[in-house]
């Protein structure tokens, strides 16, 4: 009997993660948060909550909130393109919450 080489932990973890998350359209943009509104953006702002299609994000501080607004058309689009077809995001509004916009990993 041959043996398979040992699996990364890392794919391990992902797909547990994956398995665990909540269903709802927070928890799948938060996946996918990164990867749409690029690493800079992403160390600066987090989705926090999501309702109807609104999605409310926390800013690190006032300046990014303003210029998150200002990108807010291309954001929506590139968060529904990072969805797919679960895509459904509307609106981005963004506040001020420094302690909540350090970027957290779902």
């Amino acid at each position: 009997m041959s043996r398979r080489a040992p699996r990364p932990l890392g794919l391990a973890v992902e797909g547990l993660r994956d398995s665990l998350a909540p269903a709802g359209a927070l928890s799948r943009i938060q996946r996918v948060w990164e990867q749409a509104v690029g690493e800079t953006v992403a160390a600066e702002a987090w989705p926090v909550a999501e309702h109807a299609g609104v999605l409310s994000v926390a800013c690190s501080s006032a300046v990014w909130a303003a210029e998150l607004r200002m990108l807010s058309g291309e954001l929506v689009e590139r968060c529904n393109a990072a969805l797919g077809a679960e895509g459904g995001i509307v609106q981005i509004r963004c506040k001020v919450a420094p302690e909540a916009a350090v970027r957290r990993r779902p």
